[in-house]
C-alpha cells in the first residue's frame, strides 16, 4: 500500500521549527538535561496513543503500537538532547539564554526532529504493525555517554533495530549519507605526565628538561599512525593539550599533555596504546625522566548493519531520487550510538544542513555552528517512512544478500 505522508509532514514542520528553537535557547549540558527532558515530555503528553516513561533522570521514551494485522516486530528510533559547554557567537533571534552553553552540534533539532515524526507517526498506527520506541537520549556527548545508561534501563528489550540520524553541517541541504560498516570513529582519551627534574632555565644541564622530553613525545606519537599503523586502516592520534611551566626562567618539573586517540578497528585501538606506551617509556627512559599513561576508553565506533543502511538508503531513493546520495567518507568523530549497536543491529545515517549561501558552513562544535532549518523537514520524513516500511506493509530486504 502507499501511503502519501507529506500532508501529515507538511503540517508538523512549524511546530517543528518551534520546537527546535526552543531547546536552542534553553541549552543543558550532559547529565543535567532536567528541564530539555521535561519540556520533550510535556510535548509528548500531548499526542494521543502513546505510552510514556522516563528510563532515566534526564531521558524520555515513547512506546507506539500499530494496528496492522501481521507478524509484529520493534523499532527503535533515537535522537540526543545535550548540548556543548561553548559561548554562542550566532546572532539570530534565537541564540542560548544560558551563557557558557549551546546546542553546537544539532542536538537540539535532532530532539524536534523526532517529536514532529512521534507526531506523524501517532496519525498513521493503522498502517504499521507491531511497536516504535522513540528514545529521547540524555548525555550523548560525555563519556560513558547517556546510552549504555538507557541500555541498562531496558529501553532495547524486545527491539529489532535501531536507527538514528545527524544532521551533518559538513553535507549540503538536500543530500544524505549512508555509510555501510564503519560510520563512526571509536573515542578514547589520553592523559601523559612527563616527570622530569626542575631547576634554573640558565642552567638547563643541572636539570631533567621536562618541556624538551614533551617536545620529543609529541613528536614521536605521530609517527604511530605515519609508520606503525597501516595505511588501509584509518587512525588518529592527536595531543591536544600541554600543561607546565610557570615561569620564564625556570624549567618545570613536570609537564602534562592530553589528546584523544581515533579508530575503527579494535587491534588496532589496542595497538596505539601498546605503541604509545612504547614510545613514551623509551624517551622519557633515554633522558632519565619518568612518566605516567593513562588511557580513558571512550564509545566504540559506529558500526552500521549493512542490510539496514542499505534498506534505508533505498527509502531515501525512493522519496527523494538518486540524486539526493552524496557518497561520505566514515568520521573520525564519536557517537554513543554504538552502544546501541553491540546489541541489537542499527544504522545511523547523515541528512546534510548545510548551506553555503546563508553562510552555514561552521563546521559541529564550532561557536557559530547552525543548521539550514529545512533539513529538520528530510530527517523527519526519513523517520516517517522508514518506519512505516520496516514495519508497515511495504516489504523491504532485510537479508545480507541482495
Amino acid at each position: 500500500m502507499t501511503i502519501d505522508v507529506r500532508p501529515l509532514l507538511d503540517s508538523v514542520q512549524d511546530e517543528v521549527v518551534a520546537w527546535r528553537r526552543y531547546l536552542h535557547q534553553h541549552p543543558e549540558l550532559s547529565f543535567q538535561e532536567v528541564k530539555t527532558a521535561a519540556y520533550v515530555y510535556e510535548a509528548l503528553s500531548s499526542i494521543e496513543g502513546l505510552e510514556l516513561s522516563r528510563p532515566t533522570r534526564t531521558s524520555v521514551m515513547a512506546r507506539l503500537t500499530g494496528e496492522l494485522p501481521g507478524v509484529p516486530k520493534v523499532l527503535a528510533v533515537r535522537a540526543d538532547m545535550d548540548a556543548l559547554p561553548i559561548q554562542e557567537q550566532n546572532e539570530f533571534e534565537f541564540v542560548s539564554r544560558t551563557d557558557g552553553v549551546m546546542h553546537a552540534c544539532g542536538h537540539d533539532a535532532h530532539t524536534a526532529v523526532l517529536l514532529g515524526a512521534v507526531k506523524v507517526l501517532a496519525q498513521l498506527t493503522a498502517h504499521f504493525c507491531g511497536e516504535i520506541r522513540f528514545l529521547f537520549q540524555h548525555a550523548e556527548e560525555v563519556p560513558p555517554g547517556g546510552a549504555r545508561e538507557m541500555i541498562a534501563a531496558g529501553v532495547l528489550d524486545g527491539v529489532d533495530w535501531i536507527i538514528g540520524a545527524h544532521l551533518w553541517s559538513h553535507l549540503a541541504l538536500g543530500k544524505m549519507a549512508f555509510i555501510e560498516g564503519p560510520a563512526m570513529a571509536a573515542t578514547d582519551s589520553f592523559r601523559i605526565v612527563v616527570k622530569g627534574k626542575g631547576g634554573h632555565a640558565a642552567s638547563p644541564h643541572r636539570t631533567i628538561d621536562s618541556i624538551a622530553i614533551a617536545a620529543q613525545v609529541i613528536t614521536n606519537l605521530q609517527h604511530i599512525v605515519a609508520r606503525n599503523t597501516s595505511a588501509f586502516d584509518q587512525a588518529v592520534v592527536s595531543v591536544t593539550q600541554i600543561n607546565g611551566g610557570t615561569a620564564n626562567n625556570v624549567i618545570p618539573d613536570a609537564v602534562e599533555l592530553g589528546g584523544t586517540i581515533r579508530t575503527f578497528v579494535p587491534d588496532v585501538r589496542e595497538q596505539i596504546v601498546r605503541r604509545m606506551e612504547t614510545v613514551v617509556g623509551g624517551i622519557t627512559q633515554a633522558h632519565e625522566a619518568e612518566y605516567e599513561l593513562t588511557v580513558q576508553p571512550g564509545y566504540q565506533a559506529v558500526m552500521n548493519d549493512p542490510a539496514l543502511i542499505r534498506a534505508l538508503r533505498q527509502i531515501a531513493i525512493e522519496a527523494y531520487g538518486a540524486g539526493c546520495i552524496e557518497p561520505l567518507n566514515p568520521s573520525m568523530g564519536g557517537e554513543d550510538f554504538s552502544a546501541y549497536q553491540t546489541v541489537i543491529p542499527g544504522a545511523y545515517f547523515f541528512v546534510g544542513a548545510g548551506n553555503a549561501e546563508q553562510g552555514i558552513v561552521y563546521p559541529h562544535h564550532h561557536p557559530r555552528f547552525t543548521i539550514d532549518e529545512q533539513a529538520m523537514a528530510t530527517q523527519t520524513s526519513m523517520f516517517v517512512r522508514a518506519a512505516l516500511t520496516l514495519l508497515g506493509s511495504s516489504h523491504v530486504n532485510l537479508s545480507d544478500t541482495d
